[in-house]
């Protein structure tokens, strides 16, 4: 059964941002709510902005309530979550998707923030992967936030990558699923897991160890995620690490040690993660994955 799409933003929506994880301050916020207004959108910042539970933004009661209350809204078109880091999967059970299904609306964020992407499409809704309200200044994002916007409003999105030399041939459609390694790791089991037979899956991460890198693609063969996988797309693997003894791979090298035993194809340096170039992916859009000797392509159908 097709997921369903929010509808597209349009001028004088009202949209809210919230801090389901970490904490962000209404100082920290306001590149982003001006951005938001150049849009022609209207802000508003949640109860879990500009306040501080230890590293959280407000206590998982606070971010809870604060998240379900943006759900609930039917006024609300949208709901950015202001940065990712750690939280969300402390809050995730507490919500009720109830309202949220009488009036879809958009929920847009990366890392952290894909349990609520898996979360929402194991439930038949799609959602944003992309560029956050903390890191709206960054200059060298703006093609990224650029395609935050275009995602929001309901225009095409395509991409296009020059050619990599791990990248597999192929042809593949299906839906989009993905985003953070180890979240989607974490997720497996749980309430929040997504089945990924059929789809496109895309990982990224940040700061992990080689060998954490390769543990968690380990766990995904063995329970199965990779097995029936239509396509996949390799982000940004932004600052791994390494032991005193080389691990011996790259991250593009361990994901392809382990897509080697299936026949999908897979195209490595898509521009999504945690860099500059984060480009907006709808989770739970059917895409159409195309891996050539000139590149590779990402485009809706």
């Amino acid at each position: 059964m097709p997921t369903i799409a929010p509808p597209p933003l349009r001028p004088h929506d009202r949209v809210a941002i919230v801090c389901p994880a970490r904490q962000a301050s209404h100082a920290e916020l306001a590149a982003a709510v001006t951005t938001l207004e150049s849009w022609g959108l209207r802000v508003t910042l949640g109860a879990s902005t500009n306040v501080a539970h230890h590293q959280f933004g407000g206590s998982d009661e606070v971010r809870r309530q604060d998240l379900q209350h943006q759900l609930d809204n039917p006024s609300i078109r949208a709901i950015f979550c202001a940065r990712g880091g750690y939280g969300t999967t402390r809050i995730i059970d507490g919500l009720d998707f109830a309202r949220f299904a009488e009036s879809p609306k958009w929920v847009a964020g990366f890392s952290d923030i894909t349990t609520l992407n898996c979360h929402l499409l194991g439930r038949g809704y799609q959602s944003i992967h992309g560029v956050m309200p903390l890191l709206f200044h960054q200059e060298a994002g703006q093609e990224s936030l650029e395609s935050l916007r275009r995602a929001l409003f309901g225009e095409a999105l395509a991409y296009e990558v020059p050619a990599h030399p791990l990248n597999r041939p192929g042809t593949a459609v299906g839906e989009l699923v993905g985003g953070n390694l180890s979240i989607l790791q974490t997720l497996t089991g749980t309430a929040s897991d997504v089945s990924t037979d059929g789809r496109v899956l895309f990982l990224e991460d940040i700061d992990e160890y080689l060998y954490a890198i390769d543990r968690m693609l380990v766990h995904l063969d063995r329970t199965g995620k990779l097995a029936g996988l239509a396509g996949l797309v390799v982000g940004h693997f932004t600052n791994p690490q390494d032991n005193t003894v080389p691990f011996g791979l790259t991250p593009g090298e361990i994901i392809n040690h382990y897509a080697a035993k299936y026949s999908f194809p897979v195209a490595h340096g898509f521009p999504v993660g945690h860099e500059p170039q984060n480009m907006a992916l709808v989770v739970g859009q059917q895409m159409r994955l195309t891996v050539d000797e000139t590149g590779a392509r990402l485009v809706g159908v």
